[in-house]
């Protein structure tokens, strides 16, 4: 693959700044005024990006001679200058003439880069014939609002924008589904001059982030949340900060959280910090996926190893390994997989990981572990309260640790089909308050009794917690639920449900990446995230 790298990909560099790509990260100034977009081009330099958009199709009174030089001239940052018209998605809607004009002039007074679009890319170069300054790039851009063409289509596409004379080939579509960004990886891949290959939309959120690894020439970043100039764009400050662009390149092992809805996943906010902080060359993305089985399959190059899953697709990646942890066969669910050296993917269940790992800490913190080798949980009396996904993990995480396992469950059918499978016994949940045939239980909540917005009520009344050694609530919003708080009342020790997301954090890092977990920067990092 050649990708013709960019005189602009080590300027403004801050100091002692590691950057393994030329990708450049662009933010567009979108303003109904000169002096609004003078104020973010400005922005645009503080917060990181190496070039800042002119879209001059946003201003309200734009006059070329008058507006242009001011521009070009106090940029902080190099500039690309677009002047899209309605046709092609943008806001100008005057006489074509006029605006390739502008565009023209634009080139004349120093801007570093012009977007023509292809439509009208001939008549502009017949237009300028020799005149074209030298340090001058001309981006012939192609953009597909409705989906996103076959890998043969964007081959064809690449081909006939080059033909224009185009020095650098843009191509923006459509994302239908995650697996579209494929066609334009490898699009990118394949690509013999420099060529931006962006996917619009959430679903194509990762073309815009992964841009480096597969040799784009540039990437847009937004200045702030929301506001975009195509669907789908990141904030350049989450490019640089969150996902770590500028360490990315055609190494990078690609890892992510697989759900549905995925945009408010905090676990990019944890694993991205701990890769970089432990010299690990990896990404970790939200994925919007819709079908796992094709997302799998489309995505089964060696470099796409890890991910975790989340609602609602536990059980279609369960269906997808090749290889499932004897625990999580049990369970019925993964939530997490690994791609093995040989292409095998295998699950694991973490989340019963994390439980009884934060469970077996608070035990031993407390004082109430016994003094054996085996697990602190070793022949305790452990109560599963609730005989859903996390109830299963908790119960089975339980019967490996050597408990015995008691389940409550409201529907009393299902406590008893989960207690045969661990060996247990099974409890409709209204006996559990007069449930206590010995002291130095052990509770586990798992219902969502006592979660925000509910937090006046508890699965279990206070006199009946006098009988536990500790108490552990997988609820974390809040985070003292009036369970955990009245348990410590009652002298219990008590675990937050935030301790099994980060041990559940602890133990995915390590199976990615197959090194010891940076656990002080994530348990901060979630702290940061969730306060």
């Amino acid at each position: 693959m050649t990708i013709g790298s960019s005189p602009l990909a080590t300027s403004d560099m801050k100091i002692g700044e590691v950057r393994r790509n030329s990708t450049l990260i662009c933010a567009p100034a979108m303003a109904d005024t000169v002096d609004q977009m003078l104020v973010q081009m400005t922005k645009a330099k503080e917060v990181g990006a190496d070039l800042v958009e002119l879209r001059i199709d946003y201003l309200k009174r734009f006059s070329p001679q008058q507006d242009l030089p001011i521009l070009i001239k106090r940029s902080p940052l190099p500039t690309l200058v677009t002047y899209r018209p309605k046709w092609e998605g943008g806001e100008y809607e005057g006489d074509d003439n006029s605006r390739l004009e502008a565009l023209r002039l634009a080139m004349e007074l120093g801007a570093d880069y012009i977007d023509v679009e292809l439509k009208v890319a001939s008549e502009f170069f017949k237009s300028i014939g020799d005149k074209k300054p030298e340090n001058v790039k001309i981006i012939v851009s192609s953009h597909n609002y409705e989906f996103t063409p076959s890998t043969e289509e964007l081959g064809n596409l690449v081909a006939k924008i080059q033909a224009t004379g185009a020095d650098i080939v843009k191509i923006a579509t459509t994302a239908l589904d995650i697996t579209d960004s494929a066609r334009v990886f490898q699009m990118l891949a394949h690509s013999q001059v420099p060529t931006i290959g962006l996917v619009m939309t959430e679903r194509g959120l990762i073309s815009r982030i992964l841009a480096p690894k597969f040799g784009g020439y540039l990437t847009f970043g937004t200045l702030e949340a929301g506001v975009v100039s195509a669907p789908g764009q990141p904030t350049v400050k989450d490019l640089l900060e969150l996902y770590n662009f500028r360490l990315l390149e055609p190494g990078t092992k690609v890892h992510g959280v697989i759900g549905k809805p995925i945009g408010h996943s905090k676990s990019p906010h944890l694993y991205n910090p701990a890769f970089k902080a432990a010299g690990f060359n990896g990404i970790y993305l939200p994925l919007l996926v819709d079908n796992v089985a094709n997302f799998l399959n489309t995505y089964s190059s060696p470099d796409f190893v890890g991910y975790s899953f989340t609602i609602p697709h536990k059980m279609a990646g369960f269906e997808c390994c090749d290889e499932i942890d004897p625990i999580a066969k049990g369970i019925g669910a993964i939530s997490c997989m690994i791609k093995k050296p040989n292409g095998n993917l295998i699950g694991y269940n973490v989340d019963y990981l994390g439980a009884i790992a934060a469970i077996e800490e608070g035990l031993i913190a407390s004082g109430n572990a016994s003094n054996g080798p085996g697990s602190p949980l070793a022949g305790k009396l452990f109560v599963v309260m609730g005989a859903g996904g996390a109830g299963k993990a908790l119960a089975y995480g339980g019967m490996e640790k050597g408990a015995r396992v008691v389940v409550a469950n409201r529907t009393f059918v299902k406590a008893q089909d989960l207690a045969a499978k661990v060996g247990g016994q099974a409890l409709h949940l209204s006996e559990l308050e007069h449930f206590h045939p010995e002291e130095g239980m052990v509770l586990a909540n798992t219902t969502s009794v006592g979660m925000k917005p509910n937090i006046d009520v508890t699965p279990l009344p206070k006199n009946a917690l006098k009988h536990y050694n500790l108490v552990f609530d997988a609820i974390y919003t809040p985070k003292w639920t009036r369970l955990l708080t009245e348990a410590k009342e009652s002298g219990a020790a008590v675990v937050f449900g935030t301790e099994m997301f980060l041990n559940q954090a602890f133990v995915q890092f390590e199976k990615f990446t197959g090194l010891p977990a940076p656990k002080e920067l994530i348990r901060e990092t979630l702290i940061k995230n969730t306060s």
